[in-house]
């Protein structure tokens, strides 16, 4: 399902002379001040999004993934947010609300996760579509509920014209997650926030949802920064994944390489905890003993050592090195990817190039492949 489009056309950074990324995001971090101390849910983190790609953004609950996503959207209200975010090439960090708000809906919108509360239950959905377009581009009333018939049925809902005039309550979930997909397409942004837009829909559905995603993608060059914690949606849809942990950045390749050689002993141990059809029925679900960090008191180093397996058998020095200074993001110790991209890992310990051996000695298993109609 993973399209290689070619998007839009290119910005330049007229200093280099290198095409400027649809979304650069570099030394980013969210605080949020609580009676407790403050909680820094973003530490330090950076990634780009490029025309016609997906990124996801991978992580248990509390990683900092949908915090991410807000602070690129200016929606913070109570935070302190640092660092920069631009958006072909403008730094958005800093901008009035005005400004912000001017640019949400027309260059970058937003799929929520539950279509439910994001829905506004006294409005019809066609009115909830013609909203934002009304707004930003000035249209007539007709004007925009013409618009707004023309994304539902864009979007695949049957009937649109009907459909227009009915309530989000007259809708399946499967029918509300494509009404908000059409929200915030109506506007034809370049960048496209989903957070978790299949959770709560049956696999069916859920597919049904992503074919939609990509097909929109290749049609309009959208860039996607995809948030969830599925792994299988992660293999269907992204071309390249960042694995967040304790509001870090812990590795970041593209998808096909982060599933065949995980570097990280986190990803490895989220790529275990997936069922595998291949076990026995009366097998146990793998997990990864411990709990998230807290981000009141954070250590100096790793934010995984007190879960790590790799450090529980470290010689001493490696552990001290662990405990005391932060892991920077890179290249893990194994060939670049044969496309040429970049594979990088914040790890003191990252594991060795996949094979049973080097598994067996990390106290850690390698599932098969993906299957090709899976990775894809």
């Amino acid at each position: 399902m993973r399209q290689e489009t070619a998007g839009g056309p290119l910005s330049y950074d007229t200093d280099e002379g290198t095409p400027t990324p649809l979304l650069r995001v570099d030394g980013l971090s969210v605080s949020f001040r609580t009676p407790r101390g403050t909680v820094r849910a973003v530490d330090g983190l950076g990634f780009t999004v490029e025309r016609g790609r997906t990124l996801a953004l991978v992580g248990e609950s509390g990683s900092g993934k949908s915090a991410t996503s807000l602070a690129v959207l200016g929606l913070h209200e109570d935070a302190e947010v640092t660092g920069s975010v631009r958006l072909d090439g403008r730094e958005l960090t800093g901008l009035r609300p005005a400004e912000l708000s001017a640019l949400r809906g027309r260059r970058m919108a937003m799929v929520f996760q539950d279509p439910l509360s994001g829905l506004h239950p006294y409005y019809t959905v066609g009115e909830q579509i013609a909203e934002a377009y009304r707004r930003h581009f000035g249209a007539g009333r007709a004007a925009a509920r013409r618009r707004a018939v023309e994304m539902l049925g864009e979007v695949g809902i049957p009937e649109p014209a009907r459909r227009a005039g009915e309530y989000p309550h007259q809708f399946s979930g499967g029918m509300r997650q494509r009404v908000m997909i059409a929200i915030a397409l109506a506007c034809e942004p370049d960048l496209l926030i989903a957070d978790e837009p299949t959770t709560a829909l049956d696999v069916t559905v859920q597919a049904q949802v992503l074919e939609l995603l990509a097909r929109i993608q290749e049609e309009r060059g959208l860039g996607v920064l995809l948030i969830t914690h599925d792994l299988g949606v992660v293999a269907r849809v992204a071309h390249e994944v960042l694995v967040m942990y304790g509001g870090r950045a812990a590795e970041q390749a593209p998808v096909d390489a982060l599933f065949a050689a995980p570097a990280h002993p986190y990803t490895r141990g989220l790529l275990d905890s997936l069922p595998r059809l291949d076990d026995p029925d009366d097998a146990p679900l793998r997990t990864i003993p411990g709990s998230p960090p807290s981000l009141l008191a954070r250590a100096g180093g790793c934010a995984f050592l007190a879960r790590c397996p790799r450090a529980a058998d470290a010689e001493e020095a490696d552990r001290q090195r662990c405990a005391g200074e932060r892991p920077r993001p890179a290249a893990p110790p194994r060939a670049v990817p044969a496309d040429g991209t970049s594979h990088q890992v914040a790890c003191h310990l990252p594991l060795p190039a996949a094979g049973p051996g080097d598994a067996a000695a990390a106290g850690l298993s390698v599932p098969p492949p993906l299957p090709a109609e899976d990775s894809r």
